[in-house]
């Protein structure tokens, strides 16, 4: 009657082991969760900064051909206006591309996020305080998206 045989050994994970498997998952998705939300927030606020660009182009040009920035304001030689009616899904809040400041050579360009969709309404702004004729313009980025750390 030997067909009949005891085994000895371990037939699977003890307590312990699979309490210390648990621990570990929550440790990495404590970790991976802000940072996944960082990096999304990040992803939709690159929207904003993406549509700064023709505001920047349009007083770049402005300048190069009028040679101060006084007359560099929105919906004049080649500023475009503010946007307004922002398509559907659009991290960009309408009204969002201001060119303010204006001075011989200095200027301010506003963009702002949307207060949906885990942005809290954060502004993008790029500014110059000393544009210098014949030399190009040396834009300093600013914004509340620097305190949240999204941009």
């Amino acid at each position: 009657m030997k067909a009949m045989q005891t085994r000895s050994g371990q037939a699977g994970f003890t307590l312990i082991e699979l309490l210390i498997v648990v621990a570990i998952i929550g440790i990495l998705a404590a970790i991976a969760v802000p940072a996944y939300q960082t990096y999304t927030k990040k992803a939709k606020f690159s929207e904003v900064i993406s549509a700064v660009a023709p505001f920047k182009l349009g007083v770049e040009t402005c300048f190069q051909e009028q040679l101060a920035l006084t007359t560099c304001a929105n919906g004049s030689n080649g500023v475009p206006m503010p946007t307004s009616g922002a398509p559907a899904g659009s991290y960009v809040a309408n009204g969002s591309g201001a060119v303010s400041n204006l001075g011989a050579g200095s200027a301010t360009i506003t963009m702002t996020a949307v207060t949906t969709g885990g942005l809290n309404g954060e502004n993008f702004t790029l500014s110059t305080t000393n544009a210098v004729t014949g030399q190009p313009i040396v834009w300093t980025r600013g914004g509340s998206c620097q305190q949240a750390a999204i941009c």
